[in-house]
């Protein structure tokens, strides 16, 4: 029986069932198994395993130790469905790495281990459920024969072989129709092709149909030309095995036999409601009608009483789709007036198609009704007539493991030559030191072939004795699957050894953690090896198989990590267009050995890998784009998200908090953002900027200090941004610097938000602002130097009075266009801008008593001296933030 293990495997154990328990159960295959792989047929036992994503294929011969199936080196195995099981040998139907829908099929020695090709690219057919269809059918009654469809370039032919896929041969068309009409159909481009597809009713005959106690009889759907046509579905049939054929209906029929195949039966395949069947008597040289009933019905199925000499059948159906079912019975023992005498039989000889009466090591002859014989065969008739044992042949023989032949179809010329993999003179892998094995000379007797004398292609077959042979193909698995597992957590390693001595061979091995041991027979026994890890880390565990002979070692490595139980993602929330940026994953435990990163960014769908955790890029379009971060370690995953807003322009104001505020920073995430959000909205409420334009990022660890990000608001023009972010910063700055920013924290302190000792000037982000910037500094130099004009030439402007007063006789100085003494809310909420238009302007304290130069001047007379400014190339000081240097 099959059943799954803790570990979530599968294991192939037996135990008897008057006493079967947990105790008793006995483990006949030492590794774990697919499910539902086991597979129990006539004297074998089958089952598979996949690891690595390579499938092995066992076999059991009379309930033996399990071996692994040996099919071609390179044949490398998608999927195997057995064929047959019969006669001590295994047919095998492969589908290889290559094929898509066809098969190779392989035919077995008696143990069904060591596995040699007989036809490539069998059609296949894919079913609902997983289910696959192969084209290949074994003809009932006699020994060794089959039919099957093969695929080549998109093309399906038929093929016949009599001597179990030795050799294969075409279908040799029939001359006329059923008609009389020639058929016009000669090889080699014209042959019969059948459909070999099974009944998805199993009530109803496949389209092909034979019997065991009608030897030579076979009837099937199908047509002429150079290949199978899907939709042709004409009814062909032989009465001696294949050799010859006559068309006996033109659409497809389901097929009963009675009386050993005295009597065919045949109905319509139609979902037309039917009253009519037809039959035969003379193996299908003619047809009679007859009425099974009197109102018509859908026939669903056709069944025959028990035993193969009956002659009464049932034929069910309906009369509608919402009737109950009908049986119809019908009787031919009334149509037959006698039982048949050996006078009413004939023999016939069983041929291949190039005429051979020697067919599996002898000749057989069957014996038939006579087709004017009108009589029951009953009970005691038996088909088989008489055999005699032939010479043997070349063809009595097949290509042995690892050999092939260069021409597949041809009979007497093909050879078998060794493949490149295989070497003929090497010993076996299983054999022994001290025992004797014979080298293949690459042919070996088709299984159940009874020839003798004549042709031995097996003879001269050279006796060697088994050598000390070097272990290889060393492996180590884990029976759990998994390379990484919990501290604590058990392991088990089995060690396996594909080629190579196992009595005489030492097993060195060392788990990583200082265990050592060594062993003897452990491949052998297939003993596995208990073990866990206290301690996290990296272990390297070792095998090393020694003898005289030479070595081997495998190796694997072991992954002992806690699982990660908490993941954040770290990073800024706001950054500019193009400007690089940490993506930071948090992980606990802290560190873990081996941890993967997967990086999503926005919405790409191929994350960037890192064994770091961190990861430094950059963002080249604005908006929010969302940063997902994974991290692998082990059999544990997390996962965070954060999404990271993407601006042209903004400013950042570094701030700092009173100390005592380090005593009560755990240092987590959502302490932080709380952080950041009370600020932010002290700072909102205290200036009458809007909220949404502000974000306060707390940043990890000690001291806890701040970035404040100012941004510019979303229906703001482009144009007014750097006057509008240069109000907003001093509105926040004269906040801070007036200690109105603080908020109340646990054991009775308030906590004073102010700018950090280095956030005297902003810091302005993005490429955009540098424009505005510009701006203002041409301005300022324009106004400065026209007012060293007009000092200077006052008197060559008529019309225009220009008052400067000195005060302590200190340097002229331009003030700022902004009254610092006026309340903070008209600054935020004034609209100050300057205006290409401005007839006149006054620049300078309106209510201050320092010093300063009242300019008046108009805007003709502005841009005379732009002109003038532009074309002396004067060189103005530089502005920064909202001062002059």
């Amino acid at each position: 029986m099959e059943i799954q293990d803790p570990s979530g495997g599968y294991r192939y154990i037996t135990c008897q069932i008057q006493n079967c328990s947990d105790k008793t159960m006995t483990v006949q295959f030492s590794g774990g198994t697919d499910r539902d792989s086991l597979t129990v047929q006539d004297d074998y036992i089958f089952l598979q395993t996949t690891s690595a994503n390579r499938t092995k294929y066992y076999v059991s011969y009379r309930r033996n130790a399990f071996v692994q199936m040996k099919l071609p080196k390179y044949a490398l195995p998608k999927d195997l469905q057995i064929i047959s099981t019969d006669e001590n040998q295994v047919f095998v139907a492969v589908q290889e790495w290559y094929q898509t829908d066809t098969y190779n099929l392989y035919q077995s020695d008696p143990q069904g281990v060591y596995y040699s090709i007989l036809l490539e690219n069998v059609r296949s057919t894919k079913q609902p459920e997983e289910n696959v269809l192969i084209d290949i059918l074994e003809v009932r009654g006699v020994k060794g024969v089959f039919l099957a469809n093969q695929k080549i370039d998109g093309k399906v032919t038929t093929l016949i072989t009599y001597n179990k896929g030795r050799d294969w041969d075409f279908l040799n068309p029939p001359d006329i129709d059923m008609n009389g009409k020639p058929t016009n159909c000669k090889p080699p481009d014209c042959y019969l092709h059948l459909h070999l597809r099974w009944a998805d009713n199993p009530y109803v005959s496949g389209t092909v149909h034979t019997k065991d106690t009608a030897p030579g009889l076979i009837m099937g759907a199908g047509n002429l030309g150079s290949q199978l046509v899907e939709y042709k579905e004409e009814m062909y049939i032989t009465s001696d095995c294949g050799n010859t054929w006559r068309q006996v209906f033109e659409e497809e029929h389901h097929i009963l036999y009675l009386d050993h195949g005295g009597v065919i039966v045949a109905i319509k395949d139609t979902s037309i409601p039917l009253k009519i069947l037809k039959f035969s008597i003379d193996e299908g040289q003619t047809w009679s009608t007859h009425n099974f009933t009197s109102t018509s019905v859908f026939v669903d199925g056709l069944l025959s009483e028990p035993g193969d000499e009956t002659l009464v059948m049932t034929v069910f159906g309906h009369i509608s789709y919402r009737s109950d079912w009908e049986l119809v019975k019908v009787d031919f023992r009334p149509s037959f007036p006698r039982e048949c005498t050996d006078d009413d039989y004939e023999s016939w000889e069983l041929t291949n198609l190039q005429g051979d009466r020697c067919i599996m090591g002898q000749q057989r002859s069957f014996r038939k009704r006579k087709i004017t014989s009108w009589c029951i065969k009953g009970r005691s008739f038996t088909s088989a007539l008489t055999s005699k044992v032939c010479e043997c042949v070349n063809s009595d023989f097949l290509c042995d493991y690892g050999f092939e032949r260069s021409a597949p179809l041809k009979s007497e010329s093909s050879k078998c030559f060794a493949d490149f993999w295989f070497n003929p003179e090497a010993p076996p892998e299983d054999c022994v030191l001290g025992q004797a094995y014979t080298s293949s000379t690459g042919y070996r007797k088709v299984i159940s072939n009874v020839c003798e004398g004549g042709v031995d292609l097996q003879q001269n077959l050279a006796q060697h004795m088994c050598p000390l042979i070097a272990p290889k193909g060393l492996q180590i698995s884990i029976r759990e699957e998994s390379l990484a597992i919990k501290p604590g957590e058990d392991i088990t390693f089995i060690v396996r050894q594909e080629q190579g001595d196992v009595l005489n061979t030492k097993y060195q091995v060392d788990l990583g953690d200082g265990f050592k041991a060594i062993y003897v027979n452990l491949t052998m026994t297939g003993e596995p090896i208990r073990h866990h890890y206290e301690n996290p880390g990296i272990y390297r565990v070792s095998v090393k198989a020694e003898n005289v002979a030479g070595h081997d070692e495998a190796v694997v490595f072991i992954q002992v990590n806690s699982p990660l139980q908490a993941l954040n993602l770290e990073v800024v929330p706001v950054v500019g267009r193009n400007q690089e940026v940490n993506l930071t994953a948090i992980i606990l435990p802290k560190n873990p050995n081996l941890t993967v990163f997967y990086w999503w960014i926005g919405n790409n769908l191929q994350p960037l890998l890192t064994l770091e955790s961190f990861l430094v890029t950059k963002f080249a379009e604005t908006g929010d784009i969302r940063v997902t971060v994974q991290a692998s370690c082990g059999s544990s995953m997390l996962q965070d998200s954060k999404v990271v807003h993407v601006f042209d322009n903004f400013h950042v104001l570094p701030l700092k908090f009173t100390k005592h505020l380090d005593v009560y920073n755990p240092d987590i995430p959502e302490w932080r953002e709380d952080i950041g959000r009370v600020v932010t909205r002290l700072l909102a409420k205290e200036t009458n900027i809007p909220e949404e334009t502000l974000m306060t990022v707390v940043k990890p660890g000690l001291p806890t200090a701040a970035d404040l990000h100012v941004l510019l608001p979303a229906n703001q023009p482009k144009r007014k941004r750097s006057v509008t972010s240069d109000k907003r910063i001093a509105a926040i700055k004269q906040a801070l610097n007036a200690h109105n920013i603080s908020f109340f924290l646990r054991g009775g302190y308030w906590v004073l938000v102010t700018l950090a000792d280095s956030s005297s000037d902003s810091q302005r982000i993005g490429g955009g602002s540098g424009y505005w910037a510009i701006v203002i500094l041409f301005v300022i130099c324009l106004v400065a130097v026209g007012a060293f004009i007009l000092y200077k030439f006052k008197r060559k402007l008529p019309g225009r009075n220009v008052y400067a007063q000195m005060h302590n006789e200190k340097e002229q100085e331009m003030t700022s266009p902004v009254n610092h003494s006026e309340d903070t809310q008209n600054i935020i909420q004034g609209e100050e801008f300057i205006d290409d238009d401005l007839d006149s302007q006054t620049l300078g304290n309106a209510r201050g008593n320092h010093s300063g130069v009242v300019l008046s001047i108009n805007s003709r007379e502005m841009h005379s001296y732009l002109e003038t400014l532009t074309s002396s190339r004067l060189l103005c000081t530089r502005y920064q933030g909202s001062r002059e240097e």
